[in-house]
């Protein structure tokens, strides 16, 4: 489909490259895929920096580190509890298949294996799971999210019910299977929904993609 192409560099003209995923290591990166579920970046820095600043940011630390004084250490995210359990069940994960949490052995798996692991993990759903598979692990999985589903929408390139999977679909039998293009991709669209393909009170006269018709909203 070659409107998915043209969007794409369409966006990459007018933002440029975004250097997503703001992370360290893909340990740190693991770990603000899970605390940025319902919250904004903003919100995760400040508890990975929590972390960060106690030398708690390590596999080891933190699967030893009790349950409530992990929660209390990211509470900046918000939902602090359920998030602290959530990240430990991921850590109970990866210790079960890699007793000495070595994340380098556990991303050496399939995409489609190691995502079905993911999903295993209470609390983990198709976009942190993807999230993780792309910006920690570097296997070539789209991620889609709000903002995917409203600039799709819009453009009439998708029906108000399409479902997660239906929608990364689209993009990955559309587009080469390439980690740095779908990177890119998804931080660009991310960044045309917060400044301009808003929920409320679209910015769509001066959308870098108002060319793409049909525009769904005024």
């Amino acid at each position: 489909m070659s409107t998915l192409a043209d969007i794409y560099a369409a966006l990459f003209d007018h933002f440029g490259p975004q250097q997503w995923w703001p992370g360290e290591t893909p340990f740190e990166v693991l770990v603000g895929a899970v605390l940025t579920q319902n919250t904004n970046w903003t919100n995760v820095s400040r508890a990975i920096a929590n972390l960060k600043e106690e030398n708690l940011l390590s596999f080891a630390t933190l699967a030893r580190l009790p349950e409530d004084e992990l929660a209390e250490k990211i509470r900046p995210s918000g939902y602090f509890n359920l998030k602290a359990r959530r990240l430990k069940n991921l850590l109970a994960l990866i210790r079960q298949e890699e007793p000495d949490g070595d994340l380098d052995l556990f991303f050496d798996r399939e995409t489609a294996v190691l995502r079905e692991k993911l999903l295993s993990v209470k609390g983990i759903g198709p976009e942190t799971a993807d999230s993780i598979l792309l910006y920690a692990a570097g296997k070539p999985v789209f991620v889609v999210d709000a903002y995917t589903y409203r600039m799709l929408v819009r453009h009439g390139l998708i029906g108000e019910e399409t479902n997660y999977g239906e929608m990364q679909e689209l993009f990955m039998d559309n587009l080469p299977a390439d980690v740095n293009l779908f990177n890119e991709y998804h931080a660009l669209i991310v960044r045309l929904g917060k400044e301009y393909c808003k929920k409320s009170r679209p910015r769509c006269q001066q959308c870098p993609l108002r060319q793409f018709e049909p525009l769904l909203v005024d």
